[in-house]
């Protein structure tokens, strides 16, 4: 993971319990994958049973293609492909590892000739939302609706809020997303013991917290001002649903006129102004996220705010005793619709089963195999990464991020901010947002101001058609 913004920019997320506005399925790139008007199911099928909702044929072949980047593939190999095995013993598993999604796949998506399973990640990844807008992408509500496997009730009813939505296209699921991450203040937990420090529940705690911390010389606050504002506004944005609830960025990310100068806003503004006032290095403003990061490996830096990728992130440069840990946004004040605990998080990477693969149940099945607890628990051994799937990854011994990531989550309950925003939709209004989040937090900017500018932004967005059209539908 990297400073750039997060992966999969066809995707929109949604909060808690509430669907937004479906992404508008854009026009191909000259390198086509094929054309359907009517969206096929794919392959011949059997008999359904609870066990084998989607009458996978017990011999049928399967093809499996894994982007082979960060995560690597074993999770695959030695995991969900072997669970696929033993449930249908006679089918024959072909297995694809590739790190150019794209380019192996176009030309047989054009072809007609697509395996049965696809990751679909990495800087070569296919746009899922070209392929459902060429019918190429099956539609994945059975797969949500068919029994957990080991378990009671629906996949559905065993994934983590968000899960689902955050794999819509057009109002329906078309891709399966399979890894959550979970965002907030990270620290460094051997570090607050040495000093006796506790992470703060309110802001007045964390502005005494941050004042101790800047008396032993530790830069109590950072983020990168050179290319990673996005971090910080994402704080004020999360501040801002703590105070007003969900609907406050459901109004942010449908470009609402007067959401940015509302009182939950101008609140969240206003708190973080003053820790930016009080505790933020200038010279922040012109580092990079790594610089930062490493900083904070070193002792320099106090909290950071990021998602759960950080401790792979900066594993080459973590010492022997760092102990990441993450600590929730804290409360502004009694009155906040959300409690102290609610974290964002959010599903990602996606999975997708082609309409038109000669063993589209066997797809679904493979995907249905990974969102059990089995299979998401092999996922999380393999990777040291949290899935969708709810407790899946109680008692593993996990690394100290990924276990307080973990933590978090269940302490969060249902309080589980899960969202993207505006960032996929609206380039031009996020890239003004970083420049105006660090006018406001390095002093140039007062909280008014600043709510006032980016509403001005975002009407002069929603005039413009040419983009609104484009990029969003209501």
């Amino acid at each position: 993971m990297s400073a750039a913004l997060p992966q999969n920019p066809s995707r929109r997320s949604v909060l808690k319990g509430i669907g937004m506005a479906a992404l508008a399925a854009g026009p191909l790139s000259a390198c086509a994958f094929g054309s359907s008007d009517t969206p096929a199911t794919g392959g011949a099928t059997g008999a359904k049973s609870t066990t084998n909702p989607f009458g996978v044929v017990a011999n049928a072949p399967l093809e499996v293609v894994i982007f082979k980047g960060g995560l690597g593939d074993a999770y695959a190999t030695e995991v969900h492909e072997p669970l696929y095995k033993k449930a249908f013993p006679q089918a024959e598993i072909k297995h694809v590892p590739t790190q150019q999604i794209a380019q192996t796949l176009q030309p047989r998506f054009a072809g007609g000739n697509v395996p049965d399973m696809i990751a679909n990640s990495g800087s070569d990844m296919m746009d899922n939302g070209a392929l459902q807008g060429e019918g190429q992408l099956l539609d994945l509500t059975a797969l949500y609706d068919a029994p957990a496997i080991g378990g009671s009730g629906s996949v559905r009813d065993s994934l983590l809020p968000g899960s689902v939505e955050a794999g819509f296209i057009g109002g329906k699921p078309y891709m399966m997303k399979y890894i959550y991450t979970v965002y907030g203040l990270w620290y460094d937990s051997a570090l607050f013991a040495k000093n006796s420090w506790a992470p703060p529940t309110t802001f007045a705690e964390f502005d005494t917290l941050l004042g101790k911390i800047k008396a032993t010389g530790i830069a109590p606050y950072a983020y990168a001002g050179k290319n990673a504002a996005y971090y910080q506004y994402w704080m004020i944005a999360v501040t801002a649903a703590q105070i007003g609830g969900n609907q406050v960025l459901i109004d942010m990310d449908n470009l609402k006129e007067g959401v940015w100068t509302s009182d939950p806003v101008r609140q969240a503004a206003e708190a973080w102004a003053s820790i930016g006032k009080k505790y933020l290095d200038p010279s922040f403003e012109g580092l990079t996220h790594t610089e930062v990061q490493t900083s904070q490996n070193q002792g320099k830096v106090g909290f950071y705010p990021s998602g759960s990728w950080l401790e792979n992130e900066q594993k080459e440069q973590t010492p022997a005793g760092f102990q990441y840990a993450l600590a929730p946004t804290p409360s502004v004040g009694s009155s906040d619709k959300l409690p102290y605990g609610a974290v964002r998080a959010a599903a990602g990477e996606s999975y997708i089963v082609p309409s038109k693969a000669k063993n589209s149940a066997g797809g679904l099945e493979y995907l249905r195999i990974m969102l059990s607890q089995e299979g998401a628990r092999g996922f999380t051994e393999k990777t040291g990464i949290i899935t969708v799937v709810k407790g899946a990854a109680d008692g593993l011994k996990l690394s100290p991020g990924t276990q307080s990531s973990n933590e978090a989550l269940k302490k969060a309950g249902d309080n589980i901010i899960t969202y993207n925003l505006f960032e996929d939709w609206y380039k031009e209004f996020e890239t003004d947002l970083r420049s105006k989040t660090n006018a406001l937090m390095f002093g140039r900017s007062s909280a008014e101001q600043f709510c006032k500018d980016v509403q001005a932004k975002a009407d002069a967005i929603k005039a413009d058609s040419s983009i609104t059209k484009q990029s969003r539908t209501s």
